[in-house]
């Protein structure tokens, strides 16, 4: 079926187009422009803006979770450690009722390394593959690649096994637990880290770090890392990391709702908004409205002004969430989703343009995980679009009012419940 869009306000992934039209057939953009094709199912988006299905470049994922997170206009889920790699995503590719993802499998760690301090003793994720819906179970699948690695010998020979695994990318923990509140985690030294970094790099694959801090930021760019999964918290930015950072060409996902959370910030603004809490059940709410809480001494205010540097400097910034795949009251303060767009709100606040924050959910993490078929409105990519009331170019908070959503041209109404 071919479906034309009219009328609205178009973002392509980079700019707004003088352009009102969008046509759709099937699951890809045939037509940006012009007159719509006669006999064409005509959607009225006037008074709205089209954008591209916004992404997620940091989350840890579930079917539950990637249906809520479509639901919120996220069309494409970045797994930073998870079970979602190439085999067990099968059936998802071609689910049009939750979002796409790509995932790292697990990251590189010693044993005892992080995340293992986030769990309560005795923690174990539960569930099954199933959405938490009334569906079917799935069968869980096989236990996945546990890369523990102490030396440069160990990370450098994981790293041919998780590629062989389906990861899309490889992600190295460099954390020592100070932000957590577990100072003194056994930690990748940096011959380790080079090392795998290295060797991940010569199979061809994306290179991703887990950093909260600056001496840990320091040495992944010293290994030559592709981009960072977190903005370090510890202490304010200096000219030199950022200069750092820059010239390495390394992307970063600040996770500014991530660090809200690490500071003892909860969600609760975010989860008190209609458009968000309308959509959410009781235990996404109730984890939204917790936090972690495991950094109290950190300062919002010094991450939004080393967010404004980094921008400054030429870096290119996602957003991201680092969202659990279910809802945890210990890991709470963020939820699939709804997120990413208080995440927009963050940049914004930090000194982005809304046209800037846009480019972040869109068309640059398309560009830098090597995603060229979508994060724009264009002809010939996927379908994958938003369209909201309201200018979120001008006024960041208006990608939450939510009309539609189209997964691969399958087109899903929204309204709150």
């Amino acid at each position: 079926m071919i479906t034309a869009i009219i009328n609205g306000r178009v973002f392509d992934g980079e700019h707004v187009l003088e352009d009102t039209t969008v046509v759709l057939d099937g699951a890809r953009i045939t037509q940006v422009g012009g007159e719509p094709p006669a006999g064409a199912d005509i959607v009225d988006a006037a008074g709205g803006t089209l954008l591209p299905g916004l992404f997620d470049a940091h989350v840890h994922t579930s079917e539950a979770a990637l249906a809520l997170a479509l639901r919120f206009g996220i069309t494409t889920e970045l797994e930073m450690q998870g079970l979602n790699t190439g085999p067990a995503r099968a059936h998802i590719t071609g689910d049009d009722s939750l979002a796409d993802v790509r995932s790292a499998g697990f990251g590189i760690t010693p044993p005892g390394g992080h995340p293992s301090e986030l769990m309560p003793k005795g923690f174990k994720p539960g569930g099954h593959r199933g959405r938490g819906d009334g569906d079917a179970p799935r069968e869980m699948p096989p236990m996945p690649l546990m890369p523990f690695s102490t030396t440069p010998e160990e990370a450098v020979a994981f790293v041919p096994q998780l590629v062989k695994a389906g990861s899309d990318y490889i992600k190295f923990m460099v954390d020592d637990g100070s932000v957590e509140g577990h100072p003194g985690l056994p930690m990748l030294d940096q011959a380790t880290l080079s090392a795998g970094v290295a060797e991940a790099h010569r199979h061809g694959m994306l290179t991703i770090a887990h950093t909260l801090t600056v001496d840990a930021t320091r040495m992944a760019i010293e290994a030559g890392i592709d981009g960072f999964a977190h903005l370090f918290m510890d202490r304010p930015h200096t000219e030199e990391i950022i200069g750092l950072i820059a010239d390495s060409g390394a992307f970063v996902v600040p996770c500014v709702v991530l660090n809200a959370s690490m500071m003892g910030i909860t969600g609760a603004s975010l989860s008190a908004d209609p458009r968000v809490g309308s959509r959410l059940d009781e235990a996404w709410t109730n984890a939204l409205n917790a936090s972690y809480d495991r950094y109290p001494q950190g300062r919002l205010e010094d991450v939004l002004a080393s967010v404004k540097a980094l921008h400054d400097a030429g870096v290119d910034l996602l957003v991201g969430t680092d969202s659990a795949p279910m809802p945890l009251m210990f890991m709470g303060g963020v939820v699939h989703g709804a997120s990413v767009h208080q995440e927009l709100q963050y940049l914004v606040r930090a000194g982005l343009t809304p046209v800037q924050a846009l480019r972040a959910a869109t068309a640059t993490p398309a560009r830098r995980f090597g995603l060229p078929d979508r994060g724009r409105i264009e002809e010939g990519l996927r379908a994958d679009l938003l369209l909201v009331d309201g200018d979120p170019t001008t006024t960041i908070g208006d990608t939450l009012n939510l009309r539609e959503v189209w997964r691969r041209g399958t087109r899903m109404t929204l309204s709150a419940s």
